[in-house]
């Protein structure tokens, strides 16, 4: 019905004598319910939560030497390892990556592949998968030049994953209002048309208190991004990492991590500081196995809980009793049988948990017509 209508009113601008380029664009952008999209792919997770989606901007932002590089070199290294610290690669497939530093000297982006980049990758004894990695510093170049050099760069590059340190660097003065809007469109749009997600970096105002995005780049970032992270130094060399906004899921644990005598990162527990000050910093509490519960969806035998608040998902037990008796279903049916076998709630959710799946391949999918039909993958 609500196509039918949609089409009625087009037809009549048509006869109105509506621009019909216009009048194309619109029936191209509609949407409807039965409108045969492509699922959101995410790209990494943080806590088990689906994070850094193909086709957007994801925002990390804190104070000067909060560890927002530091982050983003765990980012550019997960890209390669399946897991560093939280953050675990979604695509069985390693990501291509562009990193892209507007900020350091040359010597200084050269020091963090070597000293940082390489070593967590290789922490395995490893060789460095150079291939997966573009990088450019554009630091010396004109600010008028650097939005195109971005551009340019993802189209030779074709990066799945692209750090972008920093976003203020694209333009000369950050409360340009018209400026800001322009970059964030520009990055938008790329970021859509060679489906990748862009992780942006930019500094919080330098007020103790005010914890915004700088200037007008970063109101504008912070409207356009799907996601906004924060980084925070504490004492005793201790970094957080916390999720402020999103469009979509929500990641309450808050990323605690130091540098060993390597230089290399290692995650902790909320030290003492944090805790006595989590009015101020919103420190989580302990999480308790009723948390794990809520934030996954999931209760019964498919969630074992540990006694430090780690949790792991048996996905192959729950799919396997989903599809029991049926060599496949169509997707209704399998979330239907998913969410009624663990208790799970929200249809986010179950999206997130069948991304996941998909991506480690316990369950492939096939498509006929508009539907999708899914079976448990054939072993190796």
């Amino acid at each position: 019905m609500t196509e039918s209508s949609g089409n009625s009113i087009l037809d009549e601008l048509a006869k109105a004598g509506t621009d019909p380029v216009l009048l194309d664009k619109l029936r191209t952008d509609r949407i409807t319910a039965d409108k045969q999209l492509p699922p959101m792919e995410f790209l990494l997770s943080l806590f088990d939560v689906p994070c850094c989606p193909r086709g957007e901007l994801v925002a990390f932002t804190g104070k000067a030497k909060s560890g927002k590089t530091f982050v983003m070199s765990m980012l550019m290294a997960v890209a390669a390892a399946p897991r560093v610290l939280a953050f675990v690669r979604q695509p069985i497939e390693p990501l291509r990556v562009l990193w892209i530093d507007t900020e350091q000297s040359d010597q200084s982006t050269q020091d963090i592949l070597r000293n940082r980049l390489m070593p967590i990758v290789c922490n395995d004894g490893s060789t460095f998968p150079e291939s997966l990695y573009d990088i450019f510093n554009i630091r010396v170049e004109s600010w008028q030049e650097r939005l195109p050099l971005v551009m340019a760069a993802v189209d030779l590059c074709r990066p799945d994953l692209v750090i972008l340190d920093g976003i203020r660097d694209l333009v000369d003065d950050i409360n340009d209002g018209r400026l800001a809007h322009h970059v964030n469109e520009r990055l938008m749009h790329v970021a859509q048309a060679r489906n990748c997600c862009i992780a942006c970096v930019i500094h919080q105002n330098k007020a103790v208190e005010d914890k915004t995005l700088r200037g007008s780049i970063g109101s504008e970032l912070t409207n356009k991004a799907f996601e906004v992270y924060e980084c925070e130094k504490l004492p005793d060399r201790t970094f957080a990492l916390k999720q402020k906004l999103t469009r979509k899921y929500d990641i309450e644990q808050t990323l605690y991590f130091t540098v060993d005598e390597r230089g290399l990162p290692q995650m902790v527990g909320a030290p003492a500081g944090a805790v006595q000050r989590s009015a101020a910093v919103h420190v989580q509490p302990p999480v308790r196995p009723e948390d794990v519960a809520r934030r996954t969806g999931l209760t019964g035998r498919y969630l074992t809980v540990g006694p430090d608040g780690s949790w792991e998902i048996n996905h192959q037990l729950l799919f396997r009793d989903a599809l029991c008796g049926h060599t496949e279903l169509c997707g209704s049916e399998l979330r239907d049988s998913v969410m009624a076998l663990c208790g799970m709630k929200s249809v986010f959710q179950y999206n997130a948990l069948l991304d996941k799946v998909k991506a480690s391949g316990l369950v492939s999918m096939r498509t006929e017509g508009k539907r999708h039909y899914y079976r448990l993958a054939a072993p190796d």
